[in-house]
This record gives C-alpha cells, structure tokens and sequence, in this order.
C-alpha cells in the first residue's frame, strides 16, 4: 500500500505561556479541552507554576503530564528564586524531577552575567550528568535598536558552536536573527532534542506568531522533524496577551492542528 501516513514520536505540548495573563491552571484546562498531549511549565510569578504539588494535582485532574520546565533565566523573571542564576537553574531541575519532566529549557547567560557564563557550559553538562535530566539550552538572537547590534547573550546566543549536548530551537527566534533554522537543526543533528513552535515575520521584536502566519519554514521544520522519526516535544509557544479569551482558543486550536498536519509525514509501505 503506497501513501500510508505515519505519525512520528514527538509530543505536542503546550506552553504555559502561551495562555499568558491566564494562569498556569488555565493553560492545563486548555490543553486537556483542545487535545495537546502535554504541557511546558513556564517559571512564572503565578505561584502555581513554582509548586510541584500544585502541578501535579492539575496534570493529574486533566490528565496531561508535565514534559518540560523553562527555567526562569528570562530577563522579566530574574527576581524568582532570588539572583543567583544557578539556584534557578537547579530548583528548575528539581521542580522538573518532583512532576516527572526529562527537559529543563534555559536561556544563555546574559553578558553582564560574568561569572556565571563562565562556568555555563561545564555547569549545564555537570547537572546533567548528575541528574540525568535534560538541559536543553534555547537558540536566542542578538538585540538590535537604532541600526546597531548587541551581543547580550554569553559565551554566544547561538547554541549550535557551543557544547551542549541538548539544545531547544526556537522558531521566533530564528526569525529576530535571521537565522536559517533549517541549517540549524541539520548541524545540530541529534543535539535538537526540543522544538519551541512559533513563527514570525523577521521583525526586530520576538514575535511568537501562530504557526503558519510568518515566514518561517514551519511546515517544512516539522515535516522534516517526522521524516526523521523525531522523538523530542514540540512545544506551542505563541503569543496571545491581547486576545479575548475566545480569540486565544482559536489560535492555540490552529497552532495544535497545524503541528499534527506537518508531523504527519507521507511513507510508502509495500503492499
């Protein structure tokens, strides 16, 4: 039989964010009534978001596991879990063991973060391999105002040079760097263990559009990604803060079916 379809591995979840100024138990109704298969906890100040007991009682009354944390290493969540940038980063770490998450996602340091992006890379792989929990260090782009350029992100906003052994690609923000993200997740091979899903249109604001509504090859990354048997998370990422809450429903309901389209891949079966 020719043109089977076959449904590769990846999960897609939804992140917390995604769902912002709702709350984190907002986001895990939503994915249960919309058919994600999991949920991106977002550290946030909504306090939820910071409780394991609290995540776990939600996961379990929706019946959505929780497959991933992004850590508070934001530049408008610095004061969670007090300045020290490792404290983040390991209380992420246990936050993501307590509700049985494998993926923690953080951000490169900031460049006035000395200290702390010096050890960076050998700090990521050191707590991986004592934890056996995944730090996938997320792709960000260079701040740009006035025609110049800023570097602010330490040892480099680009992932693919540095060593780590798990990285999260991030499609918005491929597009504020004018980035080629399939380049990127060619040279990252199985490095690429999570996908944040947005799009955007090259502007010099990070977007997070819905899938499908910029310039990114959205469509083209995920039906790569089930060409290879992806077996990561796919995360939905998008922005709606200014949507009512009819309008969000909507758009995070076309983000879902527009990753299951694309990672639906067509395969020939012999007959």
């Amino acid at each position: 039989m020719a043109g089977a379809v076959s449904i590769p591995g990846a999960t897609v979840a939804l992140s917390t964010a995604s769902v912002y100024p709702e709350t984190c138990a907002a986001a895990f109704a939503r994915a249960a009534r919309l058919g994600y298969d999991a949920v991106e906890v977002m550290v946030w100040t909504d306090p939820v978001s910071q409780e394991a007991g609290a995540l776990t009682a939600l996961s379990q009354l929706h019946g959505i596991p929780v497959v991933s944390v992004h850590a508070p290493t934001l530049l408008l969540t610095q004061r969670i879990w007090g300045p020290d940038p490792w404290t983040k980063v390991d209380n992420s770490i246990a936050l993501a063991k307590e509700v049985g998450a494998s993926t923690v996602v953080l951000h490169p340091p900031f460049r006035w973060q000395k200290e702390y992006a010096g050890e960076f890379v050998e700090g990521v792989a050191l707590r991986e391999h004592e934890t056996g929990v995944a730090l996938a260090v997320e792709n960000m782009f260079p701040w740009r105002a006035r025609q110049r350029e800023f570097e602010a992100y330490l040892p480099h906003w680009d992932p693919v040079p540095q060593a780590y052994d798990n990285v999260t690609l991030d499609l918005s923000h491929t597009s504020t760097a004018g980035s080629d993200a399939m380049a990127m997740a060619a040279a990252l091979g199985p490095r690429l263990r999570h996908v944040h899903l947005a799009d955007g249109l090259g502007s010099l604001k990070d977007e997070h559009l819905v899938p499908g509504r910029g310039t990114q090859p959205c469509a083209e990354f995920l039906e790569m990604l089930a060409v290879q048997r992806f077996s990561g998370s796919v995360v939905v990422e998008v922005v709606t803060r200014k949507h009512t809450p009819e309008q969000r429903e909507v758009d995070l309901a076309e983000s879902l079916a527009f990753a299951r389209l694309h990672l639906a891949t067509a395969s020939t079966v012999d007959a």
